[in-house]
């Protein structure tokens, strides 16, 4: 009698067991929607000053550009990443790179201050956005072909770890701030990307 009364718990408990190891994790994330991501400690950045977290998934996503010199090779890309960090901290006088991710013309994703951290590239979306910029100025021509695929896998592999929200809404830079970027290039080609809102306007 003693068995046949906790059989029903048992059978429960198997069943919590077998539900349990479906959780989804970040790691069990695919591959295959993620880029390369070159981490912070590649590129030598220092060390941030003060990190705020942000309620995951986040609802939008902010596209920029650096309006500095464009890249393709690693080492002249780790440069450029290094002295706007340095310009964000010492001129800003900012905790970090103000970016979430930066895009090479290569087809590198550099981390700026990442995942699931508030940046510091839109005033009033910082905490509930994610900013990418791309490294270079996109007034007049666009990222290379290998930068724009490399953005689509890091939105898709946002979406597949749970950072971004399936339905977020994507703005250039300029829609919600007194500023040219993402330059006109860019921000002319961004208008046809999927998530895109024309909705807000300065």
């Amino acid at each position: 009698m003693f068995c046949l009364k906790f059989k029903p718990f048992l059978a429960g408990l198997v069943v919590l067991l077998l539900v349990s190891s479906f959780t989804v994790d970040v790691s069990a994330a695919d591959p295959a929607d993620c880029p390369k991501i070159i981490k912070r400690e590649q590129w030598g950045a220092q060390k941030s000053t003060n990190v705020t977290y942000q309620v995951m998934p986040v609802q939008y996503v902010v596209i920029h550009h650096t309006a500095t010199v464009t890249c393709d090779e690693m080492p002249i890309c780790k440069n450029i990443v290094r002295s706007i960090q340095d310009a964000h901290q010492s001129m800003n006088k900012w905790s970090d790179i103000g970016y979430n991710f930066l895009i090479a013309n290569g087809g590198n994703v550099y981390e700026g201050i990442g995942w699931h951290r508030v940046g510091t590239h839109t005033r009033g979306y910082n905490s509930k956005s994610i900013g990418i910029a791309f490294i270079g100025d996109f007034s007049e021509e666009l990222p290379t072909v290998k930068a724009l695929r490399a953005a689509g896998k890091l939105l898709r592999c946002g979406v597949a770890l749970g950072e971004l929200d399936p339905e977020y809404m994507l703005y250039g830079a300029r829609q919600l701030s007194a500023t040219a970027s993402p330059g006109d290039a860019l921000y002319a080609d961004i208008q046809d990307w999927d998530h895109f809102d024309a909705s807000k306007r300065l």
